[in-house]
């Protein structure tokens, strides 16, 4: 069933590229306030103007998303797609609602 192989191909996306969320509203607002100073620190330092700085660092979070957020990651079995939009291709009723990830020591 379509289903059943969605799910497994979901886990293997979760346990291959590791998301810390599902989605943006899934990223803890810490965690993007400390990534949204990085990113400013680094552009201070390659000299970017002060002016610039939130629009980079705006590009730069949603690049973090893309990267660490399960339905806009690159699927990785047809990187030219994200997760969301694998999932919908194959049923657009299908929805990804979460997931959990266990890993041992």
């Amino acid at each position: 069933d379509e289903s059943h192989e969605v799910a497994k191909n979901i886990s293997m996306q979760v346990a291959a590229m590791n998301p810390i969320a599902l989605n943006e509203e899934g990223v803890n607002s810490n965690i993007i306030e400390k990534e949204v100073e990085i990113a400013k620190d680094l552009l201070r330092k390659e000299g970017k103007p002060e002016g610039m700085l939130e629009n980079i660092a705006k590009g730069k979070i949603k690049r973090f998303f893309k990267e660490n957020t399960l339905v806009n990651q690159s699927y990785i079995k047809d990187n030219k797609t994200t997760v969301k939009a694998y999932v919908k291709s194959v049923n657009e009723n299908l929805i990804v609602t979460g997931f959990a990830r266990l890993a041992l020591n």
